[in-house]
């Protein structure tokens, strides 16, 4: 009997040798073939050159193609479910943003839950919006804008790229946190906004930075504060509205994310290489420029940003009756 136990436990040995290494060996062949980014956006924007700029440092550093799908449609959610449906193998990422936190609460019958079905994976990086006031607009800055919305309640208006956007939400959270009133004014996107701001139709913008950087920097725009809790590196000199307002923040986020049932290993392996394109001088030199900054996270923590950010917006969403158009 002895003589039949030591083949036995010998299996025993091997086979548990096997399930302990097959993770490491699975992450260490992962990309075997191309990888497909699923981008919501249309090619030619902040949000897809940013995403191609990863992707082809990914595919340096992995020895496969990031392949770049514009799945535009839905408000973003056309890209997300098709990716949550995906097998579960690395090979379909997600490029998520903040509209995958605030539409939950703008759509009814969803056909998936963001923050359940999907796998974190990392964030990639920020950018705020920046509050711009027309020419004409007799505030240079926060403390007279407020005076102004004081003085004359919804006699303002507040311009953003369309009706359940980030902008529209942020201005909203201003509303609430000032006690002030303003008209909102819907665009089909930034442009046709600036445009009017920059003809005194509209007296303040709520854009994100990217959009509205260069006339700013041009001294086309006056800048009167960032949405962030923090100022911008890309300008410095610009408050925050978390400066005046406490506990204020709005911003552009975008991160990876991948089916739910992604294996660890791979989100791991992936997560990692992220960091170390977001750690390159260059890639973030790149991003400075078009107003955004870096934003190195965890699986874990973009997965607990997401689920806050969710819960934050649903507040604002339903307090003031956004409906997705």
């Amino acid at each position: 009997m002895p003589l039949c136990r030591r083949p036995f436990a010998g299996l025993l040995l091997a086979l548990a040798a096997f399930v302990a290494l097959a993770p490491v060996a699975r992450a260490q062949s992962w990309p075997a073939r191309p990888v497909r980014l699923v981008v919501t956006f249309p090619p030619g924007g902040a949000n897809d050159i940013i995403a191609r700029l990863l992707g082809q440092a990914l595919s340096e550093r992995l020895g496969q193609p990031f392949i770049i799908d514009n799945r535009v449609g839905g408000s973003g959610n056309l890209g997300a479910g098709e990716v949550v449906r995906s097998a579960p193998d690395g090979y379909t990422l997600l490029q998520a943003t903040v509209a995958n936190a605030t539409n939950p609460s703008m759509f009814e019958n969803m056909s998936f839950n963001f923050a359940r079905d999907i796998a974190p994976v990392g964030g990639v990086y920020r950018v705020p919006l920046v509050v711009v006031a027309s020419p004409t607009l007799k505030a240079r800055n926060f403390p007279e804008l407020l005076a102004l919305l004081k003085a004359s309640p919804g006699k303002l208006n507040y311009g953003t790229g369309g009706i359940g956007s980030l902008a529209h939400i942020a201005g909203e959270l201003f509303k609430m946190m000032t006690g002030t009133e303003m008209t909102h004014v819907p665009y089909r996107g930034s442009p046709p906004a600036l445009v009017d701001l920059l003809n005194s139709r509209l007296d303040i913008l709520f854009d994100p930075l990217p959009t509205s950087i260069e006339h700013i920097r041009s001294g086309a725009l006056r800048p009167i504060a960032m949405t962030s809790a923090a100022r911008s590196p890309a300008l410095p000199d610009v408050p925050a509205l978390g400066e005046f307002l406490p506990g204020y923040e709005a911003s552009v986020w975008v991160g990876i994310t991948a089916p739910r049932a992604t294996p660890p290993d791979i989100v791991a392996k992936l997560s990692g290489e992220i960091k170390a394109v977001l750690a390159d001088p260059g890639f973030r030199e790149k991003l400075t420029a078009m107003g955004a900054a870096t934003w190195p996270t965890t699986p874990a923590e973009l997965g607990e940003h997401v689920e806050a950010e969710t819960a934050k917006w649903t507040k604002v969403i339903k307090t003031a009756g956004i409906k997705a158009e």
